[in-house]
């Protein structure tokens, strides 16, 4: 099959400026290799209103059609597909006018800032299920959470207990946040690691462990940065099972950690920097077995004896995963996927109606933060929305949205 879908990129930012690289086969970022261009795609137009960026483009790709209104490059003939790289208020919108004309769409993460402006994309998105609808998770990828997501759902190690991911990997200096106007603001980008950074662990952790059912977090705003939104995340979570989890982000650790842990009725998986996980499963007389039955069966002299090593003795069996994606590969694996989905129907890794369940734990998250009490999630989308606009208002930087 020869046959290309060709990608219209709207806002040439840094996203979108190392897509362009990403689907033309060149760089997408200095001295860093570009991954190989995905075989079924292929680079259809351009589009920005900043125009610098036009200058910029038409000199590094005078061969693709550039485009200053993002509604008449969705209409033309050029694009098959569009990407939404542009701040993330406008994603919901861009998606829901591309359905509406039956051009297929992958929206960058966040899916939206609101849960709201989400559930009216998700269902324009049902509305019209003959247009192809997904979002650039490119962190399902990862052949290592496929793996561990495969084991949970398999129910091999039993019931999850409790869950906690520490992702502080996050370092941003103050340099990156005047990048541009519109970042690390309420108005223009709706929060800070929340709808920033972290969207790809809300999704992998709901997407491995399932969907939390209450929210408590304790929420930084501008914690040793110049900025007005949360940088500093401690959220605490009830799962509908009555297991229990804890998310922790930050973007003040220049010395960051990225690891998560998931405790199973028979054993725990711990995944370091999601390049290695660690599954121990509990074993005793030579077969796995739950922590309910060692505790039934043990007695101390034998857990002293597995103890005693500090490193659980005979108590566990462990199996090494690891991951060797390089960097773009798996933003380029998606944008396959996507486009393979268009060509033959076959699955998409990430369906853009799943973009919901981050966007509803970051708005249950924030809203906990604001009110100060536990809420469900999801939360009740207006009253996170008017608590929003509260803070846009206060801010005074971009005009309410939605």
């Amino acid at each position: 099959m020869d046959k290309k879908i060709r990608f219209g990129l709207i806002g040439i930012g840094a996203q979108g400026g190392s897509y362009a690289g990403f689907l033309t086969g060149r760089a997408g970022i200095p001295g860093m290799a570009a991954p190989e261009c995905p075989p079924h795609c292929a680079l259809g137009a351009l589009c920005d209103i900043d125009p610098e960026k036009e200058k910029m483009c038409r000199e590094k790709y005078p061969e693709i059609p550039f485009y200053r209104d993002w509604k008449e490059m969705v209409d033309s003939d050029d694009v098959d597909a569009v990407i939404t790289t542009v701040p993330h208020y406008l994603h919901h919108e861009i998606a829901i006018y591309c359905l509406e004309h039956g051009r297929n769409v992958l929206v960058e993460k966040p899916a939206g800032v609101r849960a709201k402006d989400v559930l009216a994309m998700n269902a324009c998105a049902a509305a019209h299920p003959d247009v192809a609808f997904g979002i650039m998770f490119n962190q399902r990828t990862n052949k290592l959470y496929q793996k561990v997501k495969e084991i949970v759902a398999s129910g091999e190690m039993g019931q999850i207990r409790r869950s906690q991911w520490i992702i502080n990997s996050w370092w941003r200096p103050d340099s990156y946040y005047q990048q541009s106007e519109w970042r690390a603001t309420w108005g223009g980008e709706g929060g800070g690691v929340l709808v920033n950074q972290a969207p790809h662990q809300l999704d992998l952790w709901q997407w491995i462990c399932g969907v939390p059912v209450k929210v408590y977090s304790k929420n930084l705003n501008g914690c040793h940065r110049d900025i007005a939104v949360e940088n500093d995340v401690t959220m605490m979570v009830e799962f509908a099972n009555g297991a229990v989890g804890t998310f922790i982000t930050c973007t003040h650790d220049a010395n960051g950690t990225d690891r998560l842990e998931i405790d199973l009725d028979g054993g725990k998986i711990v995944v370091d920097n999601s390049s290695v996980a660690a599954v121990y499963r509990y074993v005793k007389d030579g077969k796995y077995v739950s922590e309910d039955e060692l505790n039934a069966t043990m007695d101390m002299m034998q857990v002293a004896r597995l103890t005693s090593s500090n490193s659980g003795g005979g108590l566990c069996e462990t199996e090494t995963i690891e991951n060797t994606d390089g960097w773009g590969r798996q933003h380029t694996t998606v944008m396959e996927n996507f486009a393979l989905h268009c060509l033959t129907g076959s699955p998409l890794l990430a369906p853009g109606s799943d973009g919901i369940n981050g966007v509803n734990l970051a708005n249950s998250s924030q809203l906990s933060a604001w009110t100060g009490r536990e809420v469900p999630n999801p939360c009740d989308p207006e009253e996170y929305a008017r608590e929003l606009d509260k803070r846009i208002a206060e801010e005074g930087k971009f005009p309410v949205r939605g």
